[in-house]
């Protein structure tokens, strides 16, 4: 569930509170708000409409992709102009007749496509493996592209996370089909910043997960983005608690080598420099960077970020040494040339530790000159 406020008045419903309108399911806190909305909201010109559509959360879903589409089309003009769809090799979509996106590493005119079709693939595909009940369900098709196998980032990824959950909102919620939407939701959401409508995304997939008792590191998983959600809503203390505590569920289930692990050990330390607690984020990273080199190798983004944390904790630490700041220095030159080049110049991943780098030859210059440079940054 998705939508969790009164449709009349906006009041917070959770997930089960209030009631729903008999013909299309959309949500109110009473019937007298039931009642004013039928009158002066419009809802007696919309339920036929919405109930047609599949019911409310459907309805919202259907139009919510709309606009993501059309925001990431507008977004990608100038970079897609005068190319066409890899999928159906057209410049406007048949049916829909939006434009062209590409949020991903290609390059050129590689990886320009309409969000519809990249959609429409990646249905096709799951469809496939689930009537074939084979073990590889397709499901990475959704947020990572085919030709360069990177993943989608911004208005691109959360345009595809509304398609995706407009695929299948419909499913019931014990389906896993359904679940992992919303998960793909949540993720596109907070791609672009918008961390309030991710939070009861987040928080809905949690619960659910819990009511129907699913394994740990499923939990675990969706602790993993609420967490960062949190954080992104300045409620770090409560972020921080949960990422201490989803990283040493992993390292306890998988060890320390599993990739999620090393995922975890990530977040737990952009969680501690968000607090300033940079000594600890360095204690904490000097394993996990090893093992991922070790295991992942130097070109595998979770490489590249766990050494970004890294050298940000080095360089803005309260007592940090001039040899602190150059190792921080040199650790981002090479974690951006690589960077750079597996993922492009455009990827968040790419700029992040590009304006660190920035930061940190600042820090450095400063400290050789004599001053103190201190930044108070953002990190989540």
């Amino acid at each position: 569930m998705v939508l969790t406020q009164c449709a009349a008045c906006a009041t917070e419903l959770g997930l089960s509170l209030g009631k729903k309108c008999g013909r299309c399911s959309t949500r109110y806190c009473g019937p007298e708000c039931q009642v004013q909305h039928w009158k002066e909201g419009g809802h007696d010109k919309l339920c036929k409409k919405i109930k047609k559509a599949g019911g409310a959360e459907q309805f919202r879903a259907n139009q919510k992709c709309t606009e993501a589409v059309a925001v990431a089309a507008e977004a990608c003009a100038e970079d897609t102009k005068g190319q066409t769809c890899y999928i159906c090799t057209q410049a406007l979509h048949w049916k829909t007749k939006e434009g062209l996106v590409r949020g991903c590493a290609c390059r050129g005119t590689s990886g320009v496509a309409h969000v519809s079709c990249l959609a429409e693939q990646a249905k096709i595909l799951v469809a496939e493996a689930e009537e074939n009940n084979s073990d590889d369900l397709q499901w990475h098709r959704w947020n990572t592209c085919s030709l360069c196998e990177q993943k989608y980032h911004g208005v691109v990824r959360c345009a595809l996370g509304w398609a995706c959950w407009r695929t299948y909102v419909g499913r019931p919620e014990v389906d896993w089909a359904r679940r992992d939407a919303m998960m793909q939701l949540g993720n596109g959401l907070a791609d672009v910043d918008h961390h309030e409508d991710a939070l009861p995304v987040r928080e809905a997939e949690l619960a659910i997960h819990r009511r129907l008792g699913l394994p740990e590191e499923n939990i675990l998983g969706v602790q993993t983005n609420l967490a960062l959600t949190y954080s992104c809503l300045g409620r770090k203390e409560e972020s921080l608690r949960m990422r201490r505590d989803v990283y040493y569920g992993r390292l306890k289930l998988h060890g320390e080598e599993n990739e999620s692990t090393l995922e975890t050990a990530n977040n737990y330390a952009w969680g501690l420099c968000g607090l300033k607690r940079f000594e600890e984020a360095k204690a904490l990273l000097r394993k996990p960077m090893r093992v991922a080199r070790r295991v992942l190798g130097e070109n595998h983004e979770l490489t590249l970020v766990l050494s970004w944390a890294y050298a940000r904790a080095l360089y803005s630490a309260e007592g940090a040494t001039l040899d602190n700041l150059r190792e921080a220095v040199t650790t981002l030159e090479k974690t951006e040339r690589i960077a750079r080049r597996v993922l492009g110049g455009a990827h968040p991943t790419t700029t992040g530790i590009d304006d660190h780098l920035r930061n940190a030859r600042t820090v450095l210059r400063a400290r050789e000159a004599g001053h103190r440079v201190i930044f108070t940054d953002a990190v989540v």
